[in-house]
């Protein structure tokens, strides 16, 4: 007879213009932990647009969410309003209260410091905006995944596939983790080395920092000074 696992509550916050890949990346490895239970949670039950031209459903209201036991936190340009929106970072800050891992992708990290949870912690967010950990006192590490207590940080976008795998060797071992990744066939080998500011052409990072990223970043320097 096979023991039932015990259920594990995994809630994801969603909001408008989130980078969807941020959440359906780690969402696809961390479901298939034994006994996962997954809630995507959004301030109101109405559709949330993406940045890829298309929408999702909430699949829970922040009144009526279950406690999380791992609480992660997308990014992407909507995280502006988030930091903004004093109901939203109050549910994160109750949800951390009783989670067993509180965690983010990419600017999701930003939340989490404007609900005053990264406070003495090392973590990281995308690359563009690292300058910006210190203000909710913490301190950047560089690294894919930065675990520090129960609090991990992912970096961009992608990096959330790398720190759904390291929470399920963490509860499952590494043997899962590793048929996870094998099922998902999670093997990178990208066409081009530019993933990150270390490895890519200069050109092409000023390039990003002058069409995206620099008026972004002062948008959010301006938020989070303003608050």
């Amino acid at each position: 007879m096979t023991d039932t696992p015990k259920p594990f509550h995994i809630v994801f916050l969603l909001f408008d213009d989130i980078t969807q890949l941020d959440f359906t990346g780690p969402a696809q490895v961390l479901a298939r932990i034994p006994g996962a239970v997954m809630h995507t949670a959004a301030k109101a039950m109405e559709p949330i647009q993406t940045d890829c031209g298309f929408a999702m459903l909430p699949s829970v209201n922040f009144v009526d969410c279950p406690q999380a036991d791992l609480l992660c936190v997308p990014g992407g340009f909507g995280t502006k309003g988030v930091l903004q929106d004093e109901a939203t970072l109050q549910f994160l800050r109750d949800q951390a209260a009783g989670a067993q891992y509180v965690t983010s992708i990419c600017t999701g990290s930003l939340a989490l410091g404007a609900a005053g949870l990264l406070e003495g912690k090392r973590a990281t967010t995308h690359w563009a905006y690292t300058a910006l950990l210190q203000k909710f006192g913490a301190t950047y590490e560089k690294g894919r995944v930065v675990k520090h207590g129960n609090v991990i940080t992912a970096g961009g976008v992608t990096s959330g596939i790398d720190f759904a795998l390291t929470i399920v060797a963490e509860l499952g071992g590494e043997n899962l983790a590793q048929a996870i990744q094998l099922a998902l066939e999670y093997d990178p080998d990208p066409p081009f080395k530019s993933g990150h500011p270390d490895r890519a052409d200069p050109k092409l990072v000023a390039m990003l920092h002058e069409r995206v990223y620099d008026s972004t970043l002062q948008g959010l320097e301006e938020i989070i000074d303003a608050s």
